[in-house]
Parts: C-alpha cells; sequence; structure tokens
C-alpha cells in the first residue's frame, strides 16, 4: 500500500445515494491508494491466494463472467478484512483457437506459415477480400487483437469493483508464461511423462488441428443407418451390417461380430472373408465382445477410422492402415488393395477430393445401384436416427480420428494418483468432486498437448535432420533452460547455426504449439512464481482456492491437478470453489454462439456495481442461476435502505455528546438487539468458512431488514426524541452504533462502494471499511448478552399485531391513535416480555397493560 493514502472523496451526506458517483470516486481512491496491493504474510496459513481464472481474451465478456468473478471477490474481500494475507492476481488467457478465430473475422486474414514475413505490414478490421499473410504477421495480429481486448476487460472488472492487485497481471502469451510452459514441458520430458507419437488422433477438420480428450462434447446430431451387403468371398451367403459412415468403406479393413452371437459365429474363421460392397475388399472376420448383438445387425465393420473402437481393433488384431479421409476433411485417394482394383477406383472417383458430407450422399446413391450379381448393396432405404457424434467443443463439424504425430502426457497410467489428488481437495460443494472423479475414470487416452495452430506457446524442441532430409523425431534437440522462452521457428538448436536450418545434416524446428490448457494449467504455478522466486512460491503453493465453473472440471480442474502432480507430487489449492451457469428466462445456458447474452456494462449502468453484484451474490454453490434484474434492483433497494439507515444513525450520533461504548449498552431491549447480531456473525462467519457466501448474505440481510430496521429502529426511536433518562438513551445510542458499525462490515464484501461511503461519513471511522477488521466477539465482550432472545422475539409478535391494526384501521379511514392497549399471555411469555414495556409503550404512543392467560394460550392484542 502507498506510505501515503490520497485523500478520500467528498462522500457527500446527501438526501440520497449517488451510485454513479460513489462508485467513480471510490474506485479511483482504491487504485491510486493501492488499497488492494498483495500482502504475504510468513506464515503460509496466514495467506489466502486466489488462483484468479484467466478470462479467455475473445471479445467481449458476458454476464457469465460478471457472475463467478463476483464470488471470488467476495471470499477475497472478506478474507482480507478477517486479517489473512491476500494475494489476488489477475491473468488473461489469450493464446489459442478462440483468439485466432476472432482475428480471422475481425480482420479477414488467414495464416499460410510458408508466406515470408512483411515487416512493416499493416491490416485494419474489415478487409473486403481474404488476406493471406505469414505466421508472424498473423501472431503479431493475435497479439494486438488480444492488448485491445484486455483494456476493456480490465475496465469492465474495475467497474464491477474487484480487489484484484493489478501489478500481479499476466497473460498466458506473455514471456514470463511461455517460459513456465516450456520449463512444465522440460521437466515432464525428463521425467518421462512426455512423448511424441504418430498414432491415430482425434482431429478438427475446420481448425486443422489435433484436440484432446477433454475438448471433446457429444451432440445430437441426425444421421442415417445403411443396412449393406457384404457377400462372403469364394462361397454363397452373405453378411448385413448397418453403418452410418458409408464414405468410410474404401477404409474397411475388417468386420468384428460377437462371440457368442450364433448367427455369425461358423463365420470366424481365418480362411472365411466378405467382400466389401463397391470396393470389392476382401476383409477378415474376427469376434471381440466390445461388439452390441443387438445394434444394428449385430456385425460391424472396422475401418480406419470411424471411432476409438475402430483404434483399438485394428491394434489387437494388427490390421492394415487404410486412411481415406485428410487433414482438410476430404476424401483422399483409394490406394487399397482390390479384388477388382479398376472398380474400386471408378467408384472412388465419384467421392475423391469431396467433403465428408458430400461423399456420404453421393456413396448412398452408388450403393442403390445393382452390382454383378444384380443386386444392389443397399438392402433397405436408409432408416434415419439422432445419435451422439463427437465434436471439437468449439468446432463446427464433426471430429475425425486420423493418423498424425502428436506429443503426449502420459496420464492413463495415473488414474488412481489423480483420483487420489482429487480426494485431498475439498470442493464446494462437495458432490462436483464426482465430476471431477467420473471424468478421471472415463479416461481412455493420454493427454494430446500439440496443435497445429500459430498464435501458441511453441515447443522448445528441434529434430535433426538425416542425410537425406528426413525428420529423425527419435533424436529431438531440447532448448537449454537458460535460453527460454525459444521459437523453434525463428532461432537455432544449441551447438546449431542457422544456417543448416532445413538442410540435410541440419535441423528443422518443431512447428506446431502447446495446447492452451498446457500452459492455463499452471496458473497456480505462474502466479506464485514457481522456479522463478522459490520463497515467495512456498508461502502461497498449494493455493488457498482455485474459483471456476463446473463445465471445465474435466479440463482446467483436471489438467492443473495433474500438473502439480507430475512436478511436485503436490495438489495446487486447497479448496476448488464452483460456480453455476446463468441461465436465460427460458433456462438455457447463455451463450455467445445462441445470441441469448446480455451486456453487462448497461446493467452496471442501470443498476450499479453494487446492485449487480448483489444478484451474483444471492446464487448458491455449483447452481444454475435465471438471469432476473428484479433482484439487480433489489440490490439497489439495499444500498438506498443501507444509505438511509446509516444516515438515521449518524445523525442521532451527531446530536449527541454523550460517551459511547459498548459498556454502556445496559438496557434488555439493547442487549437482546446485540445478541442477535452476535448471533448473526457467527452464522455469516459460519457460511464464509465454508464459502457459503449467500448463506453469509442471507443472514446479514435479515438481521438488517427484519431485525433492525423494521423493528429495533422504530422501537428505540421514542427513547432517542423523548425525555428519557441519559443511561436509556445512552444505551440506544451506543447499540445503533455498534450495530451499524458491525453490518457495514458483513455487507462490506458484498456491496463494497456503498459500504466504504457509508464508513467514511460515520463519525470516529478512519480508513476504508475494507482494510477494517471483521467483526468479532470483542467488540461486544462488554455487553451482558441475554441466554436467550425469546423476549424479543414475543415483542416482534406483538408490533406485528399493532402493525396490522394500523393498516386496517387506516384502511377503514379510521386516524385517532391508539389510546389503550392490552396484551395477554400467559405467565411465563408475560414476564419475558415485561422488561420491555416501556419501549413497547414508546412505539405505541399510549399505555399498554399486560394480563396473564392460561398457560399454553395464544398471544392477543386488545387495541382501543
Amino acid at each position: 500500500m502507498a506510505d501515503t493514502p490520497p485523500p478520500s472523496p467528498q462522500a457527500q451526506e446527501k438526501e440520497r445515494y449517488d451510485a454513479a458517483r460513489a462508485e467513480k470516486a471510490w474506485r479511483a481512491n482504491w487504485a491510486a491508494s493501492g488499497l488492494y496491493a498483495a500482502r504475504i504474510l510468513p506464515e503460509r496459513s496466514a495467506n489466502f491466494s486466489v488462483d484468479t481464472p484467466p478470462p479467455t481474451v475473445s471479445g467481449s465478456l458476458h454476464l457469465g463472467h460478471v457472475f463467478s468473478y463476483t464470488h471470488q471477490d467476495i471470499l477475497v474481500r472478506q478474507r482480507r478484512m478477517a486479517g489473512l494475507g491476500i494475494f489476488y492476481p489477475m491473468g488473461w488467457d489469450d493464446n489459442g483457437l478462440p483468439t485466432e478465430r476472432r482475428v480471422q473475422n475481425i480482420f479477414n486474414v488467414r495464416c499460410d506459415p510458408n508466406l515470408p514475413y512483411e515487416p512493416a505490414l499493416s491490416i485494419e478490421p474489415g478487409g473486403a477480400k481474404i488476406r493471406v499473410i505469414s505466421r508472424r504477421n498473423f501472431i503479431e495480429l493475435c497479439g494486438r487483437a488480444t492488448r485491445e481486448d484486455e483494456k476493456v476487460y480490465k475496465a469492465l472488472w474495475e467497474r464491477l469493483g474487484l480487489s484484484v492487485d493489478w501489478r500481479l497481471e499476466y497473460a498466458t502469451i506473455d514471456e514470463r508464461c511461455r517460459r513456465a510452459a516450456q520449463e512444465s514441458f522440460l521437466d515432464l520430458y525428463a521425467k518421462g511423462h512426455v512423448y511424441s507419437i504418430e498414432s491415430p488422433n482425434l482431429w478438427d477438420v475446420t481448425f486443422r488441428t489435433a484436440v484432446a480428450q477433454a475438448e471433446v462434447e457429444d451432440r445430437p446430431t441426425p444421421g442415417l443407418f445403411h443396412t449393406l451387403r457384404f457377400r462372403l468371398v469364394g462361397k454363397p451367403g452373405q453378411l448385413l451390417i448397418a453403418t452410418t459412415r458409408p464414405e468410410l468403406l474404401g477404409a474397411c479393413i475388417a468386420v468384428v461380430v460377437h462371440p457368442d452371437d450364433n448367427r455369425y459365429r461358423h463365420l470366424v474363421t481365418e480362411k472365411t472373408k466378405v467382400s466389401t460392397p463397391l470396393y470389392r475388399v476382401a476383409v477378415p472376420i474376427y469376434s471381440s465382445d466390445k461388439v452390441d448383438p443387438e445394434k444394428g445387425t449385430g456385425a460391424v465393420m472396422v475401418c480406419t477410422f470411424g471411432d476409438f473402437t475402430d483404434v483399438a481393433w485394428w491394434r489387437e488384431f494388427k490390421l492394415p492402415l487404410r486412411q481415406i479421409v485428410d487433414r482438410t476433411g476430404r476424401i483422399a485417394p483409394f490406394s487399397g488393395q482390390s479384388r477388382d482394383l479398376a472398380h474400386a477406383r471408378e467408384c472412388h472417383q465419384f467421392i475423391e477430393g469431396k467433403s465428408i458430407t458430400e461423399a456420404r450422399k453421393l456413396i448412398g446413391e452408388l450403393l442403390k445401384q445393382p452390382e454383378e450379381d444384380g443386386q444392389a448393396p443397399l438392402v433397405k432405404p436408409p432408416e434415419p436416427i439422432t445419435h451422439p457424434v463427437k465434436y471439437y467443443e468449439k468446432g463446427d463439424k464433426p471430429l475425425e480420428i486420423l493418423t498424425t504425430r502428436q506429443w503426449f502426457v502420459r496420464i492413463l497410467d495415473k488414474k488412481e494418483q489423480l483420483l487420489a489428488q482429487g480426494r485431498k481437495i475439498q470442493w464446494h460443494p462437495d458432490f462436483m468432486r464426482k465430476r471431477y472423479e467420473n471424468w478421471v475414470e472415463g479416461l481412455n487416452l493420454d493427454w494430446c498437448i500439440s496443435r497445429q495452430r500459430f498464435f501458441g506457446v511453441p515447443f522448445p524442441v528441434w529434430y535433426p535432420l538425416d542425410g537425406d532430409g528426413r525428420l529423425q523425431y527419435e533424436r529431438p534437440i531440447l532448448a537449454a533452460l537458460p535460453s527460454l522462452p525459444v521459437d523453434p521457428l525463428s532461432s537455432a538448436p544449441p551447438g546449431r547455426d542457422e544456417a543448416q536450418r532445413g538442410k540435410p545434416g541440419g535441423f528443422a524446428g518443431e512447428p506446431d504449439v502447446f495446447d492452451t490448457w498446457f500452459t492455463s494449467s499452471l496458473t497456480p504455478q505462474i502466479a506464485t512464481g514457481w522456479r522463478t522466486d522459490p520463497a515467495h512460491h512456498k508461502k502461497l503453493f498449494p493455493m488457498e482456492i482455485r474459483p471456476q465453473s463446473h463445465e471445465i472440471i474435466r479440463t482446467w480442474a483436471f489438467y492443473t491437478i495433474v500438473k502439480a502432480l507430475l512436478h511436485d507430487d503436490d495438489i495446487p489449492w486447497k479448496n476448488v470453489v464452483v460456480s453455476g451457469w446463468i441461465l436465460d428466462p427460458d433456462r438455457k445456458k447463455m451463450s455467445k454462439s445462441k445470441g441469448n447474452v446480455v451486456t453487462p456494462m448497461d446493467l452496471l449502468d442501470k443498476h450499479s456495481a453494487d446492485g449487480v453484484r448483489y444478484w451474483a451474490a444471492r446464487a448458491r454453490l455449483g447452481t444454475d442461476t435465471a438471469f432476473d434484474e428484479k433482484i439487480m434492483a433489489n440490490g439497489g433497494r439495499l444500498t438506498t435502505k443501507l444509505f438511509n439507515a446509516a444516515r438515521f444513525v449518524r445523525d442521532r450520533l451527531k446530536e449527541s455528546t454523550e460517551p459511547r461504548g459498548a459498556g454502556r449498552i445496559t438496557t434488555l431491549q439493547d442487549r437482546l438487539v446485540v445478541a442477535r447480531l452476535a448471533r448473526t456473525v457467527e452464522r455469516s462467519d459460519r457460511a464464509f468458512a465454508a464459502f457459503e457466501y449467500a448463506d453469509a448474505l442471507e443472514a446479514a440481510e435479515e438481521f438488517f431488514w427484519q431485525d433492525f430496521c423494521d423493528n429495533y429502529i422504530e422501537i428505540v426511536k421514542h427513547r432517542l426524541y423523548a425525555d428519557t433518562p441519559a443511561a436509556t438513551r445512552a444505551s440506544a445510542l451506543a447499540t445503533l452504533e455498534l450495530a451499524l458499525s458491525v453490518q457495514l462490515r458483513l455487507f462490506a464484501p458484498f456491496v463494497p462502494f456503498v459500504t466504504e461511503e457509508l464508513w467514511r461519513t460515520t463519525p470516529k471511522k478512519t480508513g476504508s471499511i475494507h482494510a477494517a477488521p471483521w467483526p468479532i466477539p470483542s467488540e461486544w465482550k462488554e455487553v451482558n448478552l441475554p441466554a436467550s432472545t425469546e423476549p424479543f422475539d414475543l415483542e416482534i409478535a406483538i408490533l406485528g399485531k399493532l402493525r396490522r391494526e394500523k393498516t386496517e384501521r387506516a384502511q377503514r379511514g379510521v386516524k385517532d391513535p391508539f389510546r389503550n392497549i392490552v396484551v395477554r399471555l400467559d405467565a411465563d411469555r408475560r414476564a419475558k416480555v415485561l422488561p420491555l414495556a416501556a419501549d413497547l409503550a414508546g412505539f405505541a404512543g399510549c399505555p399498554m397493560e399486560f394480563t396473564e392467560l392460561p398457560a399454553g394460550s395464544e398471544l392477543a392484542v386488545e387495541i382501543s
């Protein structure tokens, strides 16, 4: 924090609260004073460190960001007031496909890594024609776009009042993060956790890159079941096979049936083969218990590759590779063997070079044509179905499985370790742990970390070339640690010269970049100074909390746990705090792709930052929440009520010159209210300890609206205005002062602007409320708290009856005041409420009598 804080803004004592003025003034004050600068205490247990989610910088922030980032800020503010050291950074996740796609759309460009760099290239948004540019120029455009987006994001976070230390800002593409990611790779390589292999892998044909299992989602997709006739080779007979992918017939390498399926058991022999339709390739028949006899015809064609079951069978039965889909998602030339190669090529030419969708339609027409025996391969019209198809989560076309060379992190052999790590972490809510465990248990692929893209962190790897210029993948050249970060496409490896690049006997740089999660999974290490400041890192790691949404448990949470395990045999954080989604009024998730998002800035202008924060704070952990502006409006009503209540208390305090303090709280009425306040603080503490901020807000609101505003202030007014004994008046004033101070602090994490404004205008309060201590019992230790607050409940019940009577009399047009009130109740309750008679009579403005009824009788109030 700055040595000399700047002067406070003029928190004007006006008739109404001006949110726009106050928020602007206090934002400037907080920034100038360094109020939210990180404070690291010597003991690890005394520090509260936050693994803040770095939002993906690919356009405007939406309401879901405001929602979840408010949750974490509430927790941070409360812990700061509770005296913990706070480490609250902010990062930007700015590399990867979302940024590339945004840049392509903004500038209408495409990248060709083979083009030369243009040093002074100037490109403005919205070009009429697509411009193809070099890799380096494209990366520069990505950097330009993300820098502008980050400014917009930061402005929104500041407007929302996030208490972030902006000196700790980082971006996943900056030099610090590139170094950390490359050092992570080198460490994992040295420990034997990463490997490179050419093998079948998930491939997105739109972005032309490999993807990882965690980035895949099943989407219901319409399709057609084609039932095809496969003829036995060398003898009469046929085998019917149903498939949704007839365009892969040219890649068919076998047929598989269930070993217990009596229909086909006799066909599973070394000599029996079937001929594929159109291509007339003789393929063997195998048995596997992975086949579902009830699905389709119970016989399955194996292609390279339709799904990962095909991959498993391809490996198990040591089948040939016959891949006919290329990396662009088009049909490649047919290169297989056939009993009638000329016919196979004639059929294949109709689909060669076509997209998968086009090829499927064309092959469907060919299958209707009679074969050499006069029968068509298609047995019956295709049957429409809807089935789950795998897509890249950011893609628009189904994924393919292609054989490519990729880098992987070994995780399949560490499932039990990863499950054990997950159990060391506290998940809030607890059932979110099961989502993590389900994901780990369902893993069937190692983590593919390489991407065939451009705007990402490069692999610090080169490959030697042999005398014929062939890449020697089995002998990678790794960068030296002091040289990090490096770009192998623009710098030479250790001991080599740039003149040797691409020449026989020389070297070539790895063109791929890391999966963006490979860097994002290091956010705890990046933020805390892993490998760069070990002492600092030790005070903060494992971090205290990871706030995040539930849909990225399988990616961000999982990968971060993987990295902490593989690097340091540790967990990355002690707690995962999971937010839900924002739903539109139709209970659908808000997303830019669906066009149902709401712009946060408009809501902040309309309802104020405190109003929007209040709406977010009302949502419970892990629960999807419908967007409802009425709740934001309720937040505005809360700030108004806080302002009015604080003004009332402040004015009464200013009118009095008497000494005050908790020791002067002596009347039963006041002691009861303090007891209720103490119970509210206890409830808030329990809620915050469990990260249940919504429960803490509920506790504060219940006391404020019901006990304090609706009842206590109304009850105590007569003691403040009438000619009452000095001791009872001093007791009331001390109670008001204590109650206001505690309540403002209970609300401060949720509505930081109005509470700051009111704190600074309250007599004897100095400095920021956000640097003030969280309420603790020692503040009311001098108050003789009653064992039970039942008398206060009885008093409220009586007040309720009086209010209802006033309302009914007003509706009848009766304006006369009460003249006498008789309260009838049993002896036990009469004894409890009788000490409050004077305050009740003061509220009613007339004498009150308390008479006894038999035990167990209902409370009755008679008014004349």
